[in-house]
This record gives C-alpha cells, sequence and structure tokens, in this order.
C-alpha cells in the first residue's frame, strides 16, 4: 500500500493555506480558485486549524452569517487529526473514518507539508487494483 509521500509526490507539492484573520469569504474565493474543498489554517508557520466547505455551510450558511464579516478563526476545526508523510493509504483511511473527516494536513517534523483528501487516497485505492487486475490478467493470458 502507499504512502502519503508517495501521494504527495504524484499529485505534486502545491499547498494552499490560509491565516485565522482571514476572512470566510477569502477562504472560500481561494478554495473555488484552486478547486479543493479545504484549507489548512496557519498562524506564522504553525497548523492552527482546517476551514473546509462543510464548516462554510454548517456554521455560516446554517446561521446566517456573512462571509465578508466571520472569520476563518472563528468557524475553523481547531482540533485537525495530522499523518506523516510514512503513513499509509490504509491508516489514513481508518483516521478518517474515526474523525469523520475528509482532509488530512501532513506534517514532518512538525511542519505542513502537504495535504491529503478522501479523494486522494480512494484514487490511489483504484490504481492499486486496476494494475493489480491488469497483472493478473496478464498472468491469466500467458
Amino acid at each position: 500500500m502507499k504512502t502519503v509521500q508517495e501521494i504527495l509526490n504524484e499529485k505534486g507539492h502545491d499547498l494552499y493555506r490560509i491565516g485565522p484573520d482571514h476572512s470566510v469569504l477569502d477562504a472560500l474565493r481561494l478554495m473555488a480558485e484552486q478547486e479543493i474543498g479545504a484549507l489548512p489554517v496557519v498562524d506564522g508557520e504553525r497548523l492552527v486549524g482546517l476551514i473546509s466547505e462543510r464548516d462554510y455551510a454548517r456554521k455560516v450558511i446554517l446561521l446566517d452569517r456573512r462571509s465578508s464579516d466571520t472569520r476563518v478563526r472563528d468557524i475553523m476545526m481547531s482540533r485537525v487529526p495530522c499523518v506523516s508523510p510514512t503513513r499509509t493509504v490504509e491508516e489514513c483511511m481508518a483516521l478518517m473514518t474515526d474523525k469523520r473527516v475528509r482532509h488530512l494536513p501532513v506534517l514532518q517534523d512538525g511542519h505542513l507539508v502537504g495535504m491529503v483528501s478522501i479523494g486522494d487516497l480512494v484514487k490511489s485505492i483504484i490504481d492499486e487494483q486496476q494494475f493489480i487486475i491488469s497483472q493478473l490478467e496478464l498472468y491469466i493470458a500467458s
């Protein structure tokens, strides 16, 4: 099974982030521009939270708050499960299921080095299964 590091190497090392004092509207614009569903929230170099589209829907829209007046810090998840680059896809899937999250920041030596989503993990599993199937087909055909 692949590691988080292998997934990051395949998908690239672009990492978008936002500060806790930015508006939720700023976060939403960045997520829309980059076509991502969540952003790590950093204060200086320190990970302090995670903001997702789910947070926006539940903590802004449903509470009839204004995106431009609400700060990221007011709606972000502050107790964020994180993983190291050495964790496997299977371990990440188990953690996501247990914590009911769709995104995991990746920390190495306390520094934010990437982010993996449930989509990244599912893609990795599908790719691995397709490789195994093609190898089995080759074996059967020979």
